[in-house]
């Protein structure tokens, strides 16, 4: 609009011909385009992925390094995520046939597996690894059915020495015993024996084979442990510092589950998936309701877990969270947990993750345990916060390039300060010094994905009002000192007597001087503005910068200030140009009174930013202070009250702007 504006005030008010108004409109308009944004983003998060890959984390998506430095609510598989997923047999077997032992139980629970093929999982390696696989070998094995996560149980058909065919299955107690014949009799028992292990943290694996009669008879139930690893509970304490809740997702027995929590400090609050929703009866995923998050999104909150899930109710609870305005995060290793992990924001499988698990995963850990999660959600935010730098210094940039030459145009015409020339009716610049300035800024930008960051204490979301209000000051601080040094420099053709420039004892300049002198104060000011907005709400030296963005910086300014010294006397686009240091008398020493000029002006534009950030915290002018304490408005689109997600243990801080996420 701006551009536009430009084209017909100068079409109307100074005469310009139809090729002069386009060309000047043209070139503002290309020159303030970001076109290197992609690019920088790109480049900053595929280094940013280089730098997970040395914390051993692949990712898959670039875009979900973004998201994961959003995340603050971390959903976690038990077995193999929080566990070591390295079960250990124990001496305790209880039996409800005659005849029958440890070792036979031990017999049984491998011939429901491939007991002369590689293990398929940690409980077939711990079965399988116990079991006398000789006497196996005695049978033949006629038909297997691998573990379903929703029948939660294996089954093989075998063959004995003397022709006889049966059954034989192993898996979850409650499962199998709904097999027996005599399961009523046994309930009791089985659920005591059950309850009495959970107490304990210990797991049980039920085993039951088919007889002469045809039907199912409990054989015994083994025991077994799945400890936690060394770090999952100095990794949950760090995710909630962090400003990140952990919530187990689990499959096993709610007893099971209760113990583990409350082994890794976690909420014991364990629920049952009785009060989740059902999975539409259609199957598919578009047919899921959008009020889940309203509907049982307290019941979900509330929940340190849920056990006893399937697959499907894994895929709601994400979805309830996601509709309650959280972005999640989902961790797993198995094939049911595919499909949570493709509907969270970000799906991590851990380290042994089946194929499709990583299929379905934007990250992938090649290392055991969670902590690595926790070290790839402090690469991702500093990842965010070299974007924001980014971004917010692109669009003052933006913004003062533009506003510098559209008040230039209408406020401070060079014939109104005794300039005859018609070529120089209005100010501006060769298209070559516009160029100049688009390819050193995007040059220099390329270096901010090495930057030094500091990663926030809290989850980080775009906060797009906030962005740009701080552009618009560092712009406005920027814009101003360059039209104030402009009109100083249009003042001094006019009347050098009684100039600013006299006044300073600097020598009067040519009209081709002041094209370069603002040239150098524009290129100049939009470094330094780079150095402004990378810190964030501090000033300017409390972050030191990476050596590349200095270095890059500093060869930038370099060329920046040789072209404008040293310039040859030309008309480039009919515009009268003349290097700085080419005039006469000691008009060769301004490049050192622009960076003089600018570098006072650069601590005054850092006084305001830091002004700005304080109005803004303590105003919550853009709900700056509550989207940093953790505080935002949910997505579910029948939401009326703002939800509030504020990991425990987290004090707030407005440091930087947190992003709804969840990761299990």
């Amino acid at each position: 609009v701006l551009c536009i504006t430009c084209f017909g005030y100068l079409m109307g008010k100074y005469k310009t011909s139809f090729r002069d108004a386009i060309e000047f409109t043209v070139v503002l308009l290309v020159v303030s385009i970001p076109i290197a944004i992609e690019i920088v983003v790109t480049t900053t998060l595929a280094l940013g992925s280089k730098e997970l890959s040395i914390k051993k984390v692949i990712v898959t998506r670039l875009s979900a390094i973004e998201m994961m430095s959003a995340v603050n609510m971390l959903c976690s598989d038990k077995t193999g995520t929080l566990t070591l997923n390295k079960m250990e047999i124990q001496e305790q077997c209880y039996t409800f046939e005659p005849n029958q032992d440890r070792e036979s139980v031990l017999v049984y629970a491998a011939l429901a597996a491939k007991w002369r093929e590689p293990p398929r999982d940690a409980l077939d390696t711990m079965v399988l690894g116990a079991a006398n696989l000789d006497t196996c070998d005695k049978y033949t094995q006629l038909e297997f059915v691998p573990f379903d996560p929703k029948t939660k149980r294996t089954e093989a058909t075998l063959r004995d020495s003397n022709g006889f065919e049966f059954k034989v299955t192993k898996g979850a107690p409650n499962i199998v015993v709904a097999l027996c014949y005599n399961q009523d009799e046994i309930h009791d028992r089985i659920q005591a024996i059950i309850e009495e292990l959970g107490s304990r943290g210990v797991r049980c694996l039920s085993v039951a084979r088919t007889m002469e009669d045809g039907e199912w008879h409990m054989l015994g139930i083994l025991t077994f442990l799945d400890p936690p690893r060394p770090d999952t509970k100095e990794t949950i304490r760090r995710s909630k510092e962090y400003g990140v809740d952990v919530k187990m997702i689990t499959g096993d027995h709610q007893l099971i589950a209760r113990e583990m929590a409350r082994m890794l400090n976690m909420d014991t609050n364990i629920l049952t998936p009785d009060g989740l929703p059902q999975f539409p009866a259609s199957g598919n995923p578009k047919d899921i309701p959008r009020t889940l998050g309203d509907d049982y999104g307290d019941m979900v909150l509330a929940a340190g877990g849920f056990a006893h899930v399937f697959p499907e109710h894994k895929y709601l609870i994400v979805e309830t969270l996601r509709q309650r305005g959280f972005t999640c995060a989902m961790t797993g290793d198995g094939v049911n947990d595919s499909p949570a992990l493709k509907r969270a924001d970000v799906g991590v499988a851990v380290h042994g993750a089946t194929d499709a698990a990583r299929a379905a995963a934007d990250m992938v850990l090649t290392e055991p345990g969670l902590s690595v999660v926790v070290d790839a959600m402090l690469i991702a935010r500093g990842v965010f916060q070299r974007m924001l730098s980014f971004l917010t210094y692109r669009v003052a940039a933006t913004l003062q390039l533009v506003f510098f030459f559209f008040i230039g145009v209408f406020a401070l015409p060079p014939r109104d300060y005794g300039v005859t020339d018609d070529n120089f009716q209005f100010f501006h610049i060769p298209v070559l010094m516009f160029m100049l300035i688009t390819l050193l800024n995007d040059g220099t930008l390329m270096c901010i994905g090495y930057d030094n960051v500091t990663p926030s204490l809290r989850p980080q979301r775009w906060n797009l009002p906030v962005l740009f209000f701080m552009s618009s000051v560092l712009a406005a601080v920027a814009c101003a000192s360059s039209l104030m040094l402009l009109w100083v420099a249009l003042d001094c053709l006019k009347d050098y007597p009684n100039s600013w420039f006299h006044g300073l004892g600097i020598d009067p300049m040519s009209q081709g001087q002041v094209v370069s002198l603002i040239y150098l104060k524009i290129s100049i000011s939009d470094f330094l503005t780079l150095f402004s907005a990378r810190t964030d709400k501090n000033w300017f030296w409390v972050h030191r910068p990476s050596a590349v963005l200095v270095v890059g910086a500093c060869a930038s300014l370099a060329i920046s200030s040789i072209v404008a010294s040293f310039w040859p006397d030309s008309s480039p686009d009919s515009i009268q140009t003349l290097g700085l240091a080419k005039g006469s008398g000691n008009t060769n020493l301004l490049p050192i009174w622009v960076w003089i000029y600018c570098l006072v002006w650069w601590l005054i534009q850092d006084f305001f930013k830091v002004m700005a950030y304080k109005v803004l915290e303590r105003y919550d002018l853009f709900q700056y202070r509550s989207i940093a304490a953790g505080h935002w408005q949910p997505h579910s689109p029948n939401a009326t009250t703002p939800t509030t997600t504020v990991a425990s243990n987290v004090p707030p801080t407005a440091d930087h702007e947190p992003t709804a996420t969840s990761a299990h």
